[in-house]
């Protein structure tokens, strides 16, 4: 009983071997979801055509006892092809499924009976990309007077056929697109148009937002600064392209691009209430996002900068188009304020700081200022001075007006002269008199 047969055992362990590794071949195929491509890359085709479509997935062939074959669907139908590749001309929607994977993303299969097309490329066209559109005569007939449309409005005119392209496409480049021109079958036709095509340029990463995510380690008695992060999601088919983070004070750059997501807010500036936001690019810089702006609250007063217990520093959010605000504690003074003995009749020999009054007594019984005493007494005399500045006035209008027009005061000259000869001011009185010489 004790002996085994040293070439069974071994047999046993090769199964056990490979059962191991298929199982883990087929973990690892439901991971990943077959790649579904067309060739040509046109969704659009003319009636008659055939276009390839090859489906890239997980194939175990060393793993698996059989061969592992592809499922082919046009819609819910399945077909009868187990090959990687097959050849299609019917329209409609396609997919493929490997074994172990789930099934793949959908290619939409047009077929046209038109003299014009517009063809769109199969993939999907993310931010940054370059989107290219091609207007198809009949079976390759060269397309004259040709012209492109999105949104119903012209974007681009060819004398003959030509691809339309937008270098770096953006989500307002989404929306339907139409071509038109003219064919000569053997004459020159009136302009024909395509049917409308609809592209949705795809969100290559979300728009970023900037977060507190903690605090640094004092140094000394003096608090760390805050760290802030740069947040974005990419899209799932797009979770390998890398990305670069800046950082902004307002309008100030504090921190250039690089590829760190994190930055850490100096310790001079935490106690003060500052906005601050981000922005996330592509290494080439053809898509760019900026976050909403982000407030720091202050914690208190300088003093207060000491206490190793202080809370995080607080933030607000803001919208991209509102202004952010700006506020500066003004500086404390840590000298002890003067004292100066104010004389007081409810309460004498007490002590107040200076600059303040008494925080009890009425204020009708505090005693008038040396200057408000000097002010009482000067009033008397500043009024009767304005008066006779106004006499004066009026005096001097009469003379201006007899010197324009000497007949229209005759009977006036002789009073007129006597006055402004002898005209005297009585400090003691608010009239004026004339003095008889």
């Amino acid at each position: 009983m004790n002996g085994v047969n040293p070439g069974l055992r071994a047999g046993e362990d090769e199964m056990r071997y490979l059962g191991s590794n298929i199982e883990a071949g087929k973990k690892r195929a439901t991971l990943e979801k077959p790649i579904l491509s067309l060739h040509p890359p046109w969704t659009t085709i003319f009636k008659g055509e055939r276009v390839t479509l090859r489906c890239d997935g997980y194939h175990p062939l060393l793993l698996e006892l059989r061969p592992i074959s592809t499922l082919w669907y046009l819609g819910h139908l399945l077909l009868p092809s187990h090959k990687k590749s097959i050849e299609v001309q019917t329209p409609g929607v396609y997919r493929c499924q490997t074994r172990g994977a789930p099934v793949s993303d959908p290619i939409h299969l047009s077929v046209s009976n038109d003299w014009l097309i517009l063809q769109v490329p199969f993939a999907a066209v993310f931010e940054g990309e370059p989107l290219v559109l091609r207007c198809r005569g009949w079976y390759d007939k060269v397309v004259y007077k040709l012209y492109y449309y999105h949104d119903g409005q012209p974007v681009r005119y060819f004398h003959s056929s030509a691809n339309y392209t937008v270098p770096q496409a953006r989500a307002s480049d989404s929306g339907p697109y139409q071509c038109s021109g003219t064919m000569r079958i053997p004459v020159e036709s009136t302009p024909m148009f395509s049917a409308k095509v609809a592209v949705t340029v795809q969100e290559l990463f979300q728009t970023p937002v900037l977060r507190v995510t903690g605090q640094t380690e004092a140094r000394g008695a003096a608090l760390g600064g805050v760290m802030l992060r740069c947040e974005t999601l990419l899209h799932p088919q797009k979770r390998d392209t890398p990305l670069q983070f800046a950082f902004y004070k307002y309008s100030r750059s504090v921190r250039r691009f690089d590829w760190g997501a994190e930055y850490t807010v100096p310790e001079p500036e935490v106690g003060e209430l500052e906005s601050y936001w981000c922005e996330a690019a592509t290494a080439t810089r053809s898509v760019r996002k900026r976050s909403p702006w982000l407030q720091l609250s202050g914690r208190g007063s300088p003093l207060d900068l000491a206490s190793t217990t202080a809370p995080v520093p607080q933030a607000a959010a803001l919208a991209p188009g509102s202004k952010p605000l700006s506020f500066r504690k003004p500086p404390v003074s840590r000298s002890v304020p003067s004292v100066t003995s104010v004389p007081n009749t409810t309460s004498a020999g007490l002590q107040f700081p200076a600059g303040r009054a008494p925080t009890t007594g009425p204020p009708a019984c505090a005693p008038l200022t040396p200057l408000e005493q000097t002010d009482a007494a000067l009033k008397p005399d500043v009024d009767l001075l304005l008066r006779e500045m106004q006499l004066l006035k009026g005096l001097l209008s009469q003379v201006v007006l007899e010197l324009k027009e000497p007949q229209a005061f005759p009977e006036h000259r002789e009073t007129l002269e006597t006055s402004s000869s002898h005209f005297a001011v009585s400090r003691g009185t608010p009239e004026t008199t004339t003095v008889e010489s």
